[in-house]
């Protein structure tokens, strides 16, 4: 968790030392869901980072894997140790860029697409996003859901309980971002 504030305060006093200022989220909120025949899985958390810069269009989100919360703890302990295994991987995280030509400095709701590299599980691929940033009294919010294939990131699911595991998890994202402060 500590490398991922030093990566957000590198990004904000990057951006102070040009002059731009960097939009930054401590709490982004992620769901995943998945219907499979047998049962649904659902998990969440509210500990993802991520940081706009609104100048150059990049965009960056980064999740520690273990702190998804489920409603059963035995889905939790084999998401963390069978499937996602992460003491081996433990974060999931995006680089990418906002497509179009929504203006991030002007009150709005913009839809937009944001395309990068997704890393989950060890494994990049490259995602092209549709989602919706809302700049609204100076406050931004960013949204979007979308859909991962866990074999496109290797991750194994035993013939046994195949049928309890969806092979596309849809993925939701909201992230209310606040202003870097400039020295």
């Amino acid at each position: 968790m500590k490398r991922i504030f030093i990566i957000a305060a590198f990004l904000a006093c990057a951006a102070s030392a040009l002059g731009q200022d960097v939009l930054s989220c401590r709490n982004v909120r992620l769901r995943f869901f998945s219907s499979a025949p047998l049962e649904d899985i659902e998990a969440t958390t509210n500990k993802g980072v991520s940081a706009i810069n609104p100048a150059s269009r990049a965009i960056y989100f980064k999740v520690p894997i273990n702190t998804f919360q489920f409603k059963k703890k035995l889905m939790q302990e084999h998401f963390n140790e069978n499937y996602l295994e992460s003491d081996k991987y433990p974060y999931a995280e995006f680089k990418g860029k906002i497509l179009g030509d929504a203006d991030l400095t002007k009150d709005g709701s913009y839809p937009v697409e944001t395309e990068g590299t997704l890393l989950i599980h060890g494994v990049s691929k490259t995602y092209r996003v549709p989602g919706t940033i809302t700049v609204s009294g100076g406050k931004t919010t960013a949204e979007a859901k979308f859909d991962v294939r866990v074999a496109d990131h290797q991750i194994k699911i035993p013939s046994l309980v195949v049928k309890n595991i969806a092979e596309v998890v849809e993925v939701t994202m909201t992230a209310e971002y606040q202003a870097a402060t400039k020295p």
